[in-house]
């Protein structure tokens, strides 16, 4: 952990010895609370403290939600984001920064610097599948607690597999991410496996410290097991096939996605460096 404050070093520590999925339950719960004071109070003290820009919600004052947590997965109004008119372009799922961009160096993909993953272990230990994605691309988004919390398709497709894979629940933020080995292969995520018109594609929803759930648009919330084991969700009945742009999920608190395209796939847009703010509908990518 050199180069890392000291405060930075005692958050990660601290996060091996915290009970991490009691505390997240715990936090889920006081965020869905729908009494008046609680839900008023958590959301006046977080408006306070990051820089949200509620004009572009469906609802646009506070008093309007339910609980904090219906106002942390909010809407936003028709025409507050434009996606890439271009019918090649594979879009930006998500509002956050980019963590990391690049290669899939065979199954092997960048997590921070001198701190890589393997995509079988981010898929559940799924070597085949991993193999659909060598020397491909992918993308890691980071969403920041005051962005909006909800993930879009990158292109249309057809689910084939939605892959629960329980772990741990670390933060996710850039020091977490360059200090703790395959952080991202060791929290708590979905996997989604789409098939498109050129490809397979991945969109992975990692879990994190204080994440109370994720959520699918088409079952809805996502709650752990108590086994350890991975599961898959049914896809066959009906046949889940989404738009491009059309919402796949949310966070019920914030966390990170990562985008995963074959070899031959959609190339990225070199402009997708780490650090750069991004936002839903943007071109993450293109068609060759």
């Amino acid at each position: 952990m050199a180069g890392r404050t000291f405060r930075e070093r005692a958050f990660i520590g601290l996060q091996y010895l915290l009970p991490q999925h009691f505390l997240s339950r715990l936090v889920g719960m006081i965020a869905a609370s729908r009494i008046g004071f609680v839900r008023a109070a958590l959301i006046r003290a977080f408006l306070v403290r990051y820089p949200v820009d509620l004009s572009e919600a469906v609802h646009a004052a506070p008093g309007d939600y339910l609980s904090f947590n219906d106002f942390f997965t909010r809407r936003l109004r028709a025409g507050a984001r434009h996606f890439d008119p271009d019918p090649r372009a594979a879009l930006c799922p998500v509002d956050g920064v980019v963590s990391q961009a690049g290669r899939i160096a065979g199954s092997t993909v960048l997590q921070a610097k001198g701190m890589e993953y393997s995509a079988a272990a981010l898929l559940g230990g799924d070597a085949a599948l991993a193999a659909e994605f060598a020397d491909g691309n992918f993308t890691t988004l980071y969403l920041a607690p005051h962005n909006y919390h909800r993930v879009h398709m990158p292109l249309a497709g057809t689910l084939r597999i939605a892959r629960f894979v329980p772990g741990d629940l670390f933060s996710v933020n850039a020091a977490t991410a360059a200090s703790v080995p395959g952080l991202f292969a060791r929290n708590e995520r979905l996997a989604c496996i789409f098939d498109t018109s050129t490809g397979p594609m991945a969109v992975v929803l990692v879990g994190a410290l204080f994440v109370g759930s994720m959520s699918l648009a088409w079952s809805g919330r996502i709650i752990a097991p108590s086994r350890r084991l991975p599961r898959d969700l049914p896809v066959r009945d009906p046949i889940i096939a989404l738009d491009r742009g059309a919402e796949l999920g949310w966070f019920n608190m914030g966390s990170t996605v990562i985008v995963m395209f074959p070899a031959g796939g959609p190339a990225p847009d070199g402009a997708f460096v780490p650090g750069r703010a991004v936002r839903v509908g943007e071109r993450l990518a293109s068609l060759r």
